[in-house]
């Protein structure tokens, strides 16, 4: 029988027929000597084979490859790796300009995560019912430099319902990943767009300011106007791992385009001479905030290199 993986809790998991019939899952031990730099063998989005033992359990013996899938760095010390979800059509990435803020160096690492592993995003700002001046101020100056980038962006309130009918449109027929700092509303969004669901929610702390988790592991649920969503858990950062140094500017598309107008062609676009890119950052051309990330993530990078030697 053929299945998807639909729920992953780390040590047991959900499978969907293709009859739409849902099982309880293992995995036979085999495949847990795979994959080693990654700390879970199965992710919620895989396609799988699977047999039903005598009490109607799915026992899981063969998965697919991926056409797609997004990591972050493991809270397992003796592994590398943990793959969030995998065969993913569309990323929406919830941003919220205040309570709280998220942060450009977030954005910036969860757009390159995604475009490492050729996942379409969307940037999704959320909370427009809270926005005064400063806010809608903010909010334009982050829409021109990502649209300028070539990501497409929306703008929507989960509890007002600005701008669903347009996102649900965007979402139907797609395997979607919703993805966000804790507190940015994405439980709540997702129930706005299918309220049967009735995910859980929490409010914004208060005392720091900061969303509390309420989503622990993966799961996918499917949309009442068609397709799939998958909710993950609050992520407070996506590691840079299985990234080369000198890939990174591959990953930041104004960056790439710019990259052969440089004087050496393995241009790393520190302290050159003659670099297009960091030209084009003093010209105004390629944002100042995103060249910071593209800095930051290099010495990460380095960072890395230098406590494996």
């Amino acid at each position: 029988m053929k299945g998807l993986v639909t729920k992953s809790t780390g040590s047991w998991y959900v499978v969907r027929s293709e009859d739409g019939k849902d099982y309880e899952a293992r995995i036979r031990g085999k495949f847990r000597l795979d994959q080693i730099s990654h700390t879970n063998p199965l992710a919620v989005g895989d396609h799988v084979d699977f047999d039903l033992d005598s009490d109607d359990l799915a026992v899981i013996t063969n998965i697919y490859p991926r056409n797609n899938y997004i990591i972050r760095r493991s809270v397992n010390l003796s592994k590398r790796t943990h793959i969030i979800a995998s065969n993913i059509d569309l990323a929406f990435l919830i941003i919220t300009i205040a309570n709280p803020r998220t942060s450009t160096g977030f954005i910036d690492r969860f757009l390159v995560t995604c475009e490492a592993y050729q996942i379409p995003v969307m940037m999704v700002f959320n909370k427009v019912d809270e926005w005064r001046e400063e806010e809608i101020e903010i909010h334009e100056d982050m829409k021109f430099t990502y649209e300028d980038i070539g990501y497409d962006t929306m703008t929507v309130s989960a509890l007002r319902g600005d701008g669903l009918d347009e996102l649900k449109a965007k979402l139907k027929g797609k395997i979607s990943l919703v993805a966000g700092h804790s507190g940015v509303g994405k439980s709540t969004l997702v129930n706005a767009l299918s309220p049967g669901l009735d995910l859980k929610t929490k409010v914004v702390s208060g005392f720091n300011n900061k969303g509390k988790h309420t989503t622990t592991f993966a799961q996918m649920y499917e949309w009442p106007f068609g397709g799939y969503v998958i909710d993950t858990p609050g992520i407070k950062e996506f590691g840079l791992v299985e990234i080369d140094k000198d890939e990174m500017q591959d990953y930041f598309p104004e960056i790439f385009a710019l990259r052969g107008d440089c004087r050496f062609h393995n241009c790393n676009h520190l302290l050159e001479p003659k670099c297009a890119v960091r030209k084009a950052v003093e010209e105004g051309e390629i944002a100042g905030s995103r060249y910071e990330s593209y800095l930051t993530f290099l010495e990460e990078i380095n960072e890395d290199d230098y406590s494996k030697s």
